[in-house]
């Protein structure tokens, strides 16, 4: 004898205010060959980790050493020695230099010790990084621009020991005249580290992709700054011609007219015009580069 059938107990829907799902969000991974306001969001979805990064950086930096963060302070030190030395003394170089060519040299050389320090770092950013870009999805570019901002940090420690030279000075009997021109120093520093952000970005890809750029980027850096004389040399010592020219360095336009700007000397308007427009061309060069390397940098890294 057969049991009799028996009905199955009634579905009762969900409350309307509870989801019909709890999964999360697919996220497709893909090559786009362009930049979107995807890749933006997503720059701001990993902000969190774009600051740690950077706090990594700047803590492996100095970890044990000695003089901890005295290194930041140490290479623009003995940079601004030589120069002042053997150029200034010995080469004759501060006659042309209105008021102190000591500071004349530490409102050249602070800015290039950044510049050269964040474009090194974030050129090699990628591959120091192997294991975490071959391991793990992230917004790859966040790698280089977290060594830019570690950069940063020290370029402010080095601006307050700068603002201290200035009162020493004054108190030597050198003031500095302080105009409206300061206003544009944050402007200026502005520019230099989206340049910095712009050649650390572009060697950064070049370099993942061909090692050879990596010792290219080592005494690269050494030559551009001497093909950089606004560092050590007034611009009055420079020909005419020579001064045009090297008004497409853009670095030139830029620490020319931050000493400019923080010693109140005249502004050269031109140079940092030409500095300005090839600081936006560098930078999108370098962002559609990046692109096109980060598609399969996975892959070969």
């Amino acid at each position: 004898m057969t049991a009799p059938a028996v009905a199955p107990p009634p579905i009762t829907p969900p409350p309307a205010d509870v989801p019909a799902s709890s999964e999360l969000p697919l996220t497709v991974i893909d090559g786009r060959t362009h930049w979107s306001w995807d890749d933006v969001r997503e720059l701001w979805r990993f902000r969190e980790l774009f600051f740690y990064l950077t706090l990594r950086d700047i803590r492996l930096r100095y970890k044990q050493t000695a003089l901890g963060v005295g290194w930041s302070v140490f290479q623009p030190l003995a940079t601004i020695a030589v120069f002042v030395v053997f150029i200034g003394i010995l080469g004759k170089a501060a006659e042309g230099v209105a008021g102190s060519y000591t500071l004349f040299v530490i409102a050249g050389v602070i800015p290039w010790t950044f510049f050269a320090s964040a474009v090194m770092n974030a050129g090699n950013s990628l591959i120091n990084n192997e294991r975490l870009v071959t391991k793990t999805y992230f917004p790859r570019l966040a790698l280089p621009a977290a060594n830019v901002f570690a950069a940063l940090f020290d370029f402010t420690i080095c601006l307050a020991l700068f603002a201290v030279a200035v009162g020493v000075f004054a108190l030597a009997g050198q003031p500095v005249v302080l105009t409206w021109q300061l206003a544009a120093a944050p402007l200026v520093a502005g520019l230099l580290v989206l340049l910095a952000t712009g050649f650390g970005v572009l060697f950064s890809a070049l370099i993942a992709a061909q090692r050879d750029f990596r010792f290219l980027i080592t005494f690269g850096m050494q030559l551009w700054m001497f093909a950089t004389p606004c560092i050590y040399l007034p611009p009055d010592s420079l020909s005419p011609t020579a001064r045009m020219l090297l008004q497409f360095n853009p670095v030139y336009g830029l620490i020319l007219n931050f000493r400019a700007s923080t010693l109140g000397t005249p502004m050269d308007w031109p140079a940092l015009f030409v500095a300005a427009a090839m600081t936006a061309l560098v930078l999108a060069v370098a962002l559609v580069y990046f692109r096109r390397v980060d598609r399969t940098l996975a892959d070969t890294i």
